[in-house]
């Protein structure tokens, strides 16, 4: 009962962070970088375009947080749909976005943050649909390109743990700055830092290989949401609707995360683990 409650949070916090991004879509009428990069162009030329992505973020977070039930439609399907989106537009807009067409390196680090977000995003929803029950696309309703996205739910938390792994990096990286987020209050910053990093990374690593995963995920998810308490809310009420990002989405879609290591902990893909 505890397990399933949990993870029903899980939920909510994912699906808000949807809700967040496509909320906010509407009102810029542009794209969240984490859905699509500045190419192709012409899609940022069109609101609509964004305007239209945007309400679907809106249903299918709102759906996946539960905040609303629809008896005819099956929120593993809607968690499915969204990642197969959300991994197309990776592979069509993002990468070449990063290999070809950036103007930053490609060896620096910081031209992946964004391709690999959406990568976070687009496994969540799969570790979304993983928490449903296996059963949940067969029967009367039989459909075979359903079932093959199915076959995605395992690499969801890949995709997850890779950005995991990148945030810990930067804490060796750009330590100054990520120390300066650490509240004065806390004391140590630089001991934060590097702590907080190498358990970004190893947390990363043990999800991936299935090391004690539950274990490893559940603490993530915790350590997720003790950064979305202490880091971002204070970001976003400082400063909500800055120049260069949204604080509020940006507190949310650290909330989205937490809420994915809450649902790899305990959810039914992950019941074998290397102990």
């Amino acid at each position: 009962m505890i397990i399933k409650q949990l993870i029903k949070i899980g939920r909510f916090f994912y699906g808000i962070g949807i809700i967040a991004f496509g909320i906010e879509q509407i009102i810029i009428k542009d794209f969240r970088p984490e859905i699509l990069p500045p190419f192709p162009a012409w899609a940022h030329r069109y609101s609509i375009f964004p305007i239209l992505t945007g309400i679907a973020l809106v249903f299918a977070g709102t759906v996946i947080s539960g905040l609303i039930r629809l008896i005819k439609v099956s929120t593993k399907k809607i968690c499915l749909f969204l990642g197969f989106c959300l991994l197309a537009l990776v592979i069509t807009c993002q990468l070449p976005y990063t290999l070809f067409i950036s103007p930053g390196n490609i060896s620096d680090w910081q031209s992946w943050i964004e391709p690999l977000e959406a990568l976070a995003c687009c496994g969540g929803a799969f570790v979304m649909a993983g928490s449903f029950s296996a059963n949940d696309l067969r029967g009367d309703n039989f459909n075979f390109f359903e079932l093959m996205l199915e076959k995605l739910i395992p690499v969801g938390r890949i995709f997850f743990s890779a950005l995991m792994i990148l945030f810990g990096c930067s804490h060796f990286i750009i330590t100054d700055f990520v120390s300066a987020m650490i509240p004065k209050w806390f004391g140590a910053p630089l001991f934060w830092t590097y702590l907080c990093g190498l358990a970004l990374i190893c947390s990363g690593i043990a999800i991936i290989f299935k090391i004690r995963i539950r274990t490893v995920s559940f603490l993530l998810a915790i350590l997720l949401f003790i950064f979305f308490i202490f880091v971002h809310v204070p970001l976003a009420v400082a400063r909500p609707f800055g120049a260069e990002q949204n604080e509020t989405v940006r507190a949310l879609e650290a909330l989205l995360f937490s809420g994915t290591a809450l649902v790899i902990a305990f959810s039914n893909n992950t019941k074998k683990e290397i102990n």
